[in-house]
């Protein structure tokens, strides 16, 4: 069973806005820092989108920030994602993850996330 566990994907069009959310399936991840990644093909490097601290700090990649929106409910144990004016681009499969790690570098990289989704595939046409 993956700890993680997302949901809001969609097939849209280009300005159109989703709501993806993480819930956790299993464990409690208050005290982590709750990312989303994005990957665009099978086995290509999930790309940084977005990440919040257990204090609240929210981080972006500079292809979303203003579009994209990361948000999360201590209470619920979830975490989200608003996305909206999307582009073709963004089309991928986005995943949320949890880190133990507050560096505002390492959080940038998948590799530092131990917990893992299985992913929500967003597609946008033009």
């Amino acid at each position: 069973q993956v700890p993680l566990v997302e949901s809001g994907g969609g097939a849209v069009q280009a300005g159109d806005s989703l709501r993806l959310s993480c819930a956790a399936s299993r464990g409690s991840f208050a005290n982590y820092t709750r990312g989303w990644f994005r990957s665009q093909a099978p086995y290509k490097v999930r790309e940084f989108v977005a990440a919040t601290t257990r204090n609240g700090g929210t981080f972006y990649a500079d292809s979303v920030r203003g579009r994209f929106t990361i948000t999360r409910d201590i209470a619920k144990n979830e975490v989200y994602l608003q996305v909206e004016s999307l582009k073709p681009e963004d089309t991928a499969v986005y995943y949320c993850a949890a880190s133990a790690t507050e560096s505002s570098t390492r959080m940038m990289y998948a590799r530092y996330y131990p917990y893992w989704g299985q992913g929500t595939q967003v597609t946008v046409s033009a």
